[in-house]
């Protein structure tokens, strides 16, 4: 079978067709439709064929008329199949057809788009906030996820604690002032320095549940001469309720030589801009922490290492990481019963990878009373040697009666 084709500057036309020997037949490309011709033994496609106009009974050649040799061989007479644009594929339709995929699409966004938003979404927890009153102030918002959530379906003050140090980092970012140490400033990075907190107070009003989303809001100012305060406002981002209001003192280490340093001048002009006069806890708790030893203990426990999870950047355990070594020693009928309501906090010392921890608590009221007593509690997490690493005292409230996944909360 001999297949002889012309010129084909476009998709449609029609095709001569000669079948080895038996008849010929013209293929209309466009409705593929058969017609015979005659018995020549070649199979002959022509593109674009049309019927050869006469004049006076005379076949008469134009520039888009094929001719067929007595041999069975088409030829072309365009002047257009001689180029080589000519010759190339039409893709007009391809093209129309991507440009109507792409339309339908957009529209689809469009309606979608405009479709009203529920109010009560989830937002993206993991956005970089933002800067309020005047450049001193950052705002983050935190969906809570179904991770963060314990068995009263409530967040836990660890992870409350987390979204602080969030916010805080994220605000030195944003601010400019990021250098290569964990929340360091440029000229803290050049003397190797690191800040490091030596006391937190948090006031915990209730807990968000799973779906609710939080707004934190976080500033700093002046403590002292050789310390930087920074404070924390947590809200309801529906409601505007207070959530969680804290406050905390940082100090400057050499990261090398792990001792305490003061504010070198050229970090001061860095930070002092970034100051505001703002308290977010005016009455604070101001009583002197009480030392736990072995005698006043109610309850001991030993042998808490940290993993290499707890560790930071600044190859020291993370501060949130304490809160949980010393609540450990509680027992548990005080977080059955009652919920962490306050917490006063004094880190005396660092701790490090290989180091091997106690966490002591003595209760100040019976936990087995009413479920409406408040409970203190005095903590104490050391060093197996004796060197204290953390001085704690905790408030706990009667635990309020909660169905779990339903968004109102009602107390005992």
């Amino acid at each position: 079978m001999d297949i002889v084709a012309a010129s084909c500057p476009t998709m449609s036309g029609k095709a001569l067709l000669s079948f080895g020997g038996r008849s010929e037949r013209r293929v209309d490309v466009k409705s593929i439709k058969l017609k015979s011709l005659s018995t020549s033994g070649r199979l002959q496609v022509t593109a674009n064929a049309q019927t050869v106009p006469k004049i006076n009974g005379d076949k008469v050649l134009n520039s888009e008329t094929s001719k067929t040799e007595d041999d069975g061989t088409v030829l072309s007479l365009s002047n257009s199949s001689k180029t080589f644009y000519n010759q190339l594929p039409d893709w007009s339709v391809l093209l129309a057809a991507i440009t109507t995929i792409f339309l339908a699409a957009e529209k689809q966004w469009t309606i979608i788009d405009s479709k009203p938003k529920r109010s009560d979404m989830l937002l993206d927890s993991f956005n970089y906030g933002s800067v309020i009153q005047e450049n001193l102030v950052f705002s983050q918002d935190f969906s809570i996820r179904s991770y963060e959530i314990g068995a009263d379906g409530t967040t836990s003050i660890e992870t409350l604690m987390n979204h602080l140090q969030e916010t805080a980092l994220n605000h030195v970012k944003s601010a400019g002032l990021l250098g290569d140490g964990f929340g360091a400033t440029p000229e803290m990075s050049k003397r190797d320095l690191i800040w490091v907190v030596t006391k937190m107070q948090v006031q915990v009003e209730n807990y968000p549940s799973w779906g609710d989303v939080v707004q934190v809001d976080t500033w700093a100012k002046a403590a002292g001469k050789n310390g930087m305060r920074r404070d924390w406002l947590v809200r309801d981002k529906k409601t505007g309720q207070t959530i969680t209001q804290a406050t905390s003192v940082w100090v400057m280490m050499n990261k090398h030589t792990r001792k305490l340093s003061k504010i070198p001048t050229e970090v001061r002009e860095e930070i002092e801009p970034y100051f505001i006069d703002r308290l977010a806890i005016t009455d604070e708790d101001s009583r002197k922490l009480q030392k736990v030893d072995d005698s006043r203990a109610d309850y001991v426990r030993t042998g808490l290492t940290p993993r290499w999870s707890d560790m930071d950047v600044n190859q020291h355990v993370n501060n949130v990481k304490y809160i949980g070594w010393i609540l450990e020693s509680a027992p548990v009928s005080i977080p059955e019963k009652h919920e962490l309501a306050s917490m006063t906090l004094e880190y005396r010392r660092e701790c490090e990878r290989d180091s091997i921890l106690q966490s002591l608590t003595a209760i100040s009221t019976n936990c087995n009373t009413s479920a409406d007593t408040v409970v203190e509690c005095q903590h104490l997490l050391r060093l197996e040697s004796g060197a204290e690493i953390l001085r704690g005292r905790t408030e706990w409230r009667s635990k309020p009666i909660r169905n779990f996944g339903h968004v109102d909360q009602i107390r005992a």
